[in-house]
């Protein structure tokens, strides 16, 4: 079993085993903070069938966003530059193909991680972290660093000949780009991090989020991503829509409980209001959305609906200002 960012590392990872004549098993894990799309089951098949005819690798698709986010509250290994616990994410993941090993019929795990590529995760002390603490000491196989390590229990066995395996350490991607053109991989990402946690502004909000709402969920997780956010004075939490697509995503996350206001007279944006009842905050955020829609003529008409049908209507004749506003966003 492979774990599949689907970056060049992890696919290289994947080659180089079944170059040896080794099955291979990719698992793409997914959560709130990275590849969370794959959830829906279109995308999710669109991609695995994608996976098959660009590299050949067959691939299962996994949500540990429970397990995840329990995690991220308290890392033991504390998070890196921003909100991201990058070793124990690999922890985490490793541990969880473990628990598939005897399902899947494998006999190892692989990952794409190259010694010394990334400062804080890859580090030999580091990779020796990982391996102990995932409790995978002696089937865990670096493909791409290997000889640079100590021997696994493949190696050790004659499953995977260490010999041929590449000699990759450090930042530099040249043997990754002469190992893409000999197996004629020409479609891949550019070298990035795909997760949100180690993005400045979405960390911030992400830290609001769990201080404000200590139940959140794994559905708030997901909403915090989208559009202008607001915490209300009466802790209700506003998500206003910021364009087009993203007013369409946000019908989509419309939950039980969950309060939607709409500008009925002037196109406007698609908004949730959650965690809240209060009419003070209601009406607050009937004149935050007023604030956001095309045309600023007055009075503007917000509908605010709760499970399908209509609650209230405000006739909205002075939207909130522009100060008041920044007061409440995050």
């Amino acid at each position: 079993m492979v774990l599949f960012s689907g970056g060049l590392d992890s696919i290289l990872a994947c080659k180089v085993l079944q170059e040896q004549g080794i099955e291979v098993i990719a698992l793409k894990f997914i959560t709130p903070f990275f590849f969370y799309d794959l959830k829906k089951k279109e995308k999710r098949q669109a991609y695995i069938e994608s996976t098959r005819e660009k590299y050949g690798i067959d691939l299962k698709v996994i949500d540990i966003s429970k397990e995840y986010i329990k995690m991220l509250l308290d890392p033991p290994h504390g998070y890196g530059r921003y909100l991201n616990p990058c070793i124990d994410c690999k922890i985490l993941m490793i541990k969880e193909a473990k628990k598939l090993l005897s399902e899947l019929g494998a006999s190892f795990i692989a990952t794409g991680e190259v010694l010394g590529q990334r400062p804080m995760s890859q580090r030999r002390d580091t990779l020796r972290i990982i391996e102990r603490d995932s409790s995978a000491e002696g089937i865990l196989l670096r493909p791409l660093s290997a000889r640079f390590l100590k021997e696994t229990e493949p190696e050790i066995k004659g499953i995977v000949d260490r010999k041929r395996l590449p000699e990759i350490t450090g930042r530099s991607r040249k043997i990754q780009i002469e190992l893409s053109k000999r197996y004629g991989i020409t479609d891949f990402p550019a070298p990035a991090g795909g997760c949100i946690l180690t993005d400045p502004i979405m960390s911030q909000r992400f830290r609001r989020l769990f201080k404000e709402f200590p139940h959140f969920t794994i559905d708030d997780c997901v909403l915090v991503q989208m559009g202008r956010q607001f915490i209300l004075p009466q802790k209700g939490w506003l998500v206003v829509g910021r364009n087009k697509s993203e007013n369409i995503m946000l019908q989509e996350e419309v939950r039980e409980g969950d309060i939607v206001l709409k500008a009925l007279n002037i196109p406007g944006p698609f908004s949730i209001l959650r965690y809240q009842n209060e009419e003070k905050d209601i009406y607050l955020s009937a004149r935050i959305v007023a604030r956001y829609v095309k045309k600023r003529e007055l009075p503007c008409i917000i509908r605010v609906i709760r499970r399908d049908e209509e609650i209230k209507t405000y006739e909205i004749k002075e939207p909130l200002s522009d100060d008041e506003i920044k007061k409440l966003m995050f």
